[in-house]
């Protein structure tokens, strides 16, 4: 029988990785969201990104959302940075937790921020360098890490090198995007397997995309596995620009709703979490893909006694 861990920790994504594939919404409806998502006992919230505002016009208010959220205490905030510019205005802003991004994918990484993914390394190495210097930690984000929307499949393996290179460089931390929602248990075995038997040390968490419905069974087995940390997206908002066809991420109410189920703790209020949904479908205008959110709350089970 399989075994789970007794607790999981999500990092909610939609207030950045989700909203940056939705049409703009104005900064005071970002500010409600952060700070309703704040409310519902998450303890970590990947915040916003600083990136160039011609690049990613959804996330140009950066600055004056972060400024004007409410920093609940207990709660790890998190931003996303492209590059040496993006984590100078990350650090001015406060932050100590600071992910970066490469693309195991040559391809996508060239289509994202037009270079090849050893040049991005390359950068991230110095990128590692300044976040340390200023008493901040850093998170390498691995995309494409099962699958590329213009390559196909992508070797375990080449992710595998990717996370040497960066642990070399001192990433404090990595996680493993499935981009393009291609991910499959067996994908999720044989990558976690092959990077943990060559980096056991580094701490790990994984990003599903839900397009081919298989996040939750992907879940599921990175949960046999011994991962604990996962990302999510309230409603499922999100996908990625320079995945085409790629849909939303895991919905954080579906797999709150699951893990509190199997009578795994995540610390997170299941009604808030639902409500911070229904807001974010109100702020977005469009009926998001989460199944909790429509299915009422007679749907929301307690644990079987065991």
């Amino acid at each position: 029988m399989a075994e789970f861990p007794d607790s999981v920790s999500i990092r909610e994504v939609g207030p950045r990785d989700g909203l940056q594939n939705e049409a703009p919404i104005p900064t005071d409806a970002k500010v409600r969201l952060l700070d309703a998502l704040s409310r519902t006992g998450v303890r970590r919230i990947e915040a916003v990104s600083f990136v160039h505002p011609k690049a990613i016009p959804q996330m140009a208010d950066a600055d004056e959302v972060w400024q004007r959220a409410e920093k609940v205490g207990g709660v790890r905030y998190s931003a996303l940075v492209p590059n040496t510019r993006g984590a100078q205005r990350a650090l001015a802003a406060g932050f100590t937790e600071i992910e970066v991004v490469v693309s195991a994918s040559d391809t996508h990484n060239r289509r994202n921020v037009n270079r090849s993914t050893d040049e991005s390394l390359d950068d991230i190495a110095e990128l590692i360098d300044l976040l340390h210097g200023a008493g901040a930690t850093a998170e390498v984000i691995v995309a494409t890490s099962f699958g590329c929307p213009y390559e196909g499949d992508v070797d375990p393996r080449r992710v595998a090198a990717i996370v040497d290179r960066v642990a070399r460089d001192g990433a404090d931390r990595v996680a493993f995007g499935d981009t393009t929602g291609m991910g499959t248990p067996r994908r999720v075995r044989e990558l976690v397997t092959v990077v943990r038997d060559r980096n056991a040390h580094l701490p790990m968490l994984l990003h599903f995309h839900n397009t081919r419905g298989t996040a939750l069974a992907n879940m599921l087995t990175a949960m046999e596995l011994g991962v604990t940390e996962f990302d999510a997206s309230v409603g499922g908002l999100g996908g990625c620009p320079y995945a085409p066809g790629a849909s939303g991420n895991l919905a954080t109410e579906e797999a709150v709703h699951m893990l509190h189920d199997m009578g795994i703790d995540t610390g997170i209020d299941l009604d808030a979490l639902i409500g911070a949904a229904e807001l974010a479908e109100s702020l977005v205008g469009k009926k998001l893909p989460s199944g909790v959110l429509r299915a009422g709350p007679r749907t929301r089970l307690t644990p079987l006694p065991s």
